[in-house]
């Protein structure tokens, strides 16, 4: 048996929030006695940013955006040179979770132009003669919740003079709807419901698109870019007329997060109502909401 090493985290979840202390334990297998140089424990967090393949013609320009920017750093020292024995070996450690000077603790996001993780590294030092071990964990950052704003319901109309449309000859239509808040937690689902009253035409579908839209940039300028998250339809076929069609979406973990601004980036989100009738005709309403996390 080879000696293994592994970082255990006492929140099963692994989801903390700042000001709190990452508390776990190292745990070290060995066969027979292991010398060591050193055991360190290190935790770091940081935003990347990257550019998509549009923008490279401006590299230079984003050059000092798109450099990682550091959230949090801390370091300590677990052991210093030693012997550990033979079988389990458990080590406890605890590390608070408190950002750099003037930074500010985001939460864990994956984008695809944006990434903001957090995680735990260890390193138990050997000398030249033998290999080093180390282990990476990752945990999660989420803001503490905050109590229930008002909603901001949005009720709207489709027809063909006030919607998108991605191909010609679009059929004459009106489409009632109403969405219960365009401030949403994302502990929350996305609701709302729309009403297809009149349509020459045949539906074939009815879908739900949600969009992150990520922004890097400095003081030269911004690269922004939409991409999709997910893709619900709630109608399927010829919908029935003068039906209240129910809306109803999960906001993905991880691939969401609160709506956030900040001199370098900002990750923000919308929503599309798509309608394709027969004939792949399309058309497209787009609503902006705001991202929280409240109860």
């Amino acid at each position: 048996m080879s000696v293994t090493l592994d970082i255990i985290l006492r929140k099963p979840d692994k989801v903390y929030h700042e000001g709190e202390s990452v508390i776990g334990t190292i745990a070290i297998f060995t066969p027979s006695d292991l010398r060591h140089d050193g055991i360190n424990l290190s935790m770091d967090g940081s935003v990347n940013l990257q550019l998509s393949s549009k923008n490279v013609g401006i590299i230079e320009a984003f050059y000092n955006a798109v450099k990682p920017i550091p959230l949090i750093s801390a370091f300590c020292e677990v052991s210093s040179a030693g012997r550990i024995p033979a079988g389990h070996t458990n080590i406890p450690f605890e590390l608070p979770l408190q950002p750099r000077p003037n930074r500010s603790l985001h939460e864990t996001y994956h984008g695809v132009f944006i990434n903001i993780s957090y995680s735990l590294k260890c390193d138990v030092k050997r000398s030249f003669l033998s290999k080093g071990l180390q282990k990476t964990q990752q945990f999660f950052v989420q803001y503490a919740p905050k109590p229930t704003q008002p909603l901001h319901p949005v009720s709207f109309t489709m027809s063909p003079t006030s919607v998108t449309s991605k191909s010609g000859g679009v059929p004459d239509f009106y489409i009632r709807g109403h969405l219960d808040s365009t401030s949403c937690s994302v502990l929350r689902p996305f609701t709302g419901h729309i009403i297809l009253e009149r349509c020459e035409m045949a539906v074939r579908s009815i879908e739900l698109q949600l969009v992150r839209v990520e922004t890097c940039g400095c003081a030269e300028g911004y690269a922004k870019d939409g991409t999709e998250i997910q893709n619900i339809q709630i109608g399927d076929g010829d919908v029935p007329h003068k039906i209240a069609i129910p809306i109803y979406m999960i906001f993905p973990r991880l691939f969401t997060c609160p709506t956030l601004t900040t001199p370098n980036f900002k990750i923000e989100f919308e929503v599309n109502l798509v309608i394709i009738f027969e004939n792949d005709y399309l058309v497209t309403e787009n609503f902006p909401i705001t991202l929280t996390r409240e109860l």
